[in-house]
């Protein structure tokens, strides 16, 4: 199983439905390194172009990744060995079909009800496979049509009890990997 995952923080929407680049928390570098350590993801690929969001995101790498650390909390450290700060979603692609040897199969994910391949279905595929899968995780309001424009096939939403639709990032990343690669 080649499973890798992009947080994409540009292209996105804000709430007034205009293109921009969100920024990195530190939060979701903990948070979905976890998750990612945990359900076996190859690289988990943080996508920002700002300088200054990638320098702080190396602050926080370094940090956890140092000797002290390292003895503090080393479990810490294994998840973020995982991560990788990329400038955009063609160079996550390029890294991935260098290690691979192929180009892999991009799935976006959405909050919205535009998925074309379920839950169930992309788990089969992913499991009877030998080809590299990179999941795409948007921010802020969703990714940009930009970003679809590039993808295989969209994931169905996480559909709860009620209307309210809007889970952190961090928790539909959680959801959906334990959906598609959990025991």
């Amino acid at each position: 199983m080649s499973v890798y995952i992009a947080l994409i923080h540009y292209p996105v929407f804000n709430k007034r439905k205009e293109i921009v680049t969100t920024c990195i928390t530190g939060f979701d570098l903990h948070d979905i390194a976890r998750s990612s350590a945990t359900f076996g993801i190859r690289r988990y690929f943080v996508v920002n172009p700002l300088p200054t969001q990638q320098a702080f995101a190396k602050r926080i790498l370094d940090f956890w990744m140092d000797e002290g650390s390292l003895e503090f909390n080393w479990t810490r450290a294994e998840a973020f060995k995982l991560i990788s700060v990329k400038t955009n979603l063609d160079e996550v692609i390029k890294e991935i079909e260098e290690i691979e040897g192929i180009k892999p199969k991009v799935i976006a994910t959405s909050a919205k009800p535009v998925g074309n391949i379920t839950f169930e279905s992309l788990r089969f595929e992913i499991g009877s496979s030998s080809a590299p899968y990179l999941l795409l995780f948007g921010t802020g309001w969703g990714m940009a049509p930009e970003v679809f424009d590039k993808v295989d096939s969209i994931l169905e939403p996480i559909v709860g009890k009620t209307d309210y639709n809007h889970l952190s990032v961090r928790s539909a990343t959680a959801i959906i990997l334990d959906r598609l690669l959990g025991s």
